[in-house]
């Protein structure tokens, strides 16, 4: 059995710090050189005024415990004042309370209205969440058809998590034809991200030959990548694959999985 992945991460501030605006130098210079308690300040008072970028980080502030003791339950607060006026990360991140029951009681039928609201405003980590929800059947109606399209909103914009449960979807035929040539193309989007489910699934298509030439160097080759990336699996399939093979073709295995990495996934063929 496939194991869906789910992005169920809140977003947080070392992802945003880089993108603040000019009214938020002084919180995220703060913020920059570890001087929490100055960022909170500089953020209340934003908050305090009903700004709803000051609110969102204010409550990462909370989610993280950092210059503020750690409240779940004054992030989800915060979220939402700023998710009232819009702000789709703020909807994001309150989703993700809500599914996990951080401040929140848990409820997955609002984590997916949060992430619809975001969704619908083009956030790729929304998308993605919301998809896995009608992947799954969690908190809407189970939908394959609705969860392709909204990875593909979120794969078109290079989100790794969505190109791999994309492909799942091109590989097993549900919600969209099957096409293994397409799940191995966006398997690989995603492997050459680092995705560790993504590059065992490519190597499932090498070994086989679906979609992709049959190539056990390949194959091997990404189980030896997806391991190095924490797959837990990958060790085990890698040494099952192993038993087939000759000592040389084993060791050039190694060699494009040593380079692929060292190149950041830019010389992996």
């Amino acid at each position: 059995m496939r194991r869906v992945w789910v992005l169920a991460g809140v977003i947080g501030l070392g992802l945003l710090a880089q993108g603040a605006r000019a009214d938020f130098a002084a919180g995220v210079w703060a913020y920059e050189r570890g001087d929490y308690r100055a960022a909170v300040a500089e953020w209340s008072s934003l908050a305090e005024s009903g700004d709803a970028e000051g609110q969102f980080f204010l409550g990462l502030m909370y989610a993280e415990g950092k210059g503020v003791p750690l409240d779940y339950a004054e992030a989800a607060r915060l979220y939402r004042l700023a998710a009232e006026q819009g702000f789709a990360l703020a909807q994001y991140n309150l989703g993700v309370s809500f599914a996990n029951g951080l401040g929140v009681p848990q409820d997955h039928t609002e984590a997916a209205r949060l992430y619809r609201l975001a969704a619908d405003q083009g956030f790729p980590q929304a998308q993605t969440s919301l998809a896995v929800m009608y992947d799954i059947g969690q908190g809407v109606a189970q939908d394959y058809a609705e969860a392709a399209r909204l990875y593909r909103l979120a794969a078109d914009q290079g989100d790794a998590g969505a190109q791999n449960n994309l492909a799942l979807m091109y590989d097993d035929g549900k919600g969209v034809p099957q096409d293994y040539a397409e799940a191995a193309r966006l398997y690989r989007l995603a492997a050459d991200q680092g995705n560790a489910e993504a590059q065992k699934n490519l190597s499932r298509l090498y070994l086989l030959g679906w979609g992709a030439l049959q190539d056990p160097i390949a194959a091997h080759m990404w189980l030896n990548i997806a391991g190095a990336n924490g797959s837990s699996i990958a060790p085990a399939l890698r040494d099952a694959i192993a038993a087939t093979m000759t000592p040389t073709d084993i060791s050039e295995a190694q060699r494009r999985a040593r380079e692929c990495l060292a190149s950041a996934y830019t010389r992996c063929d």
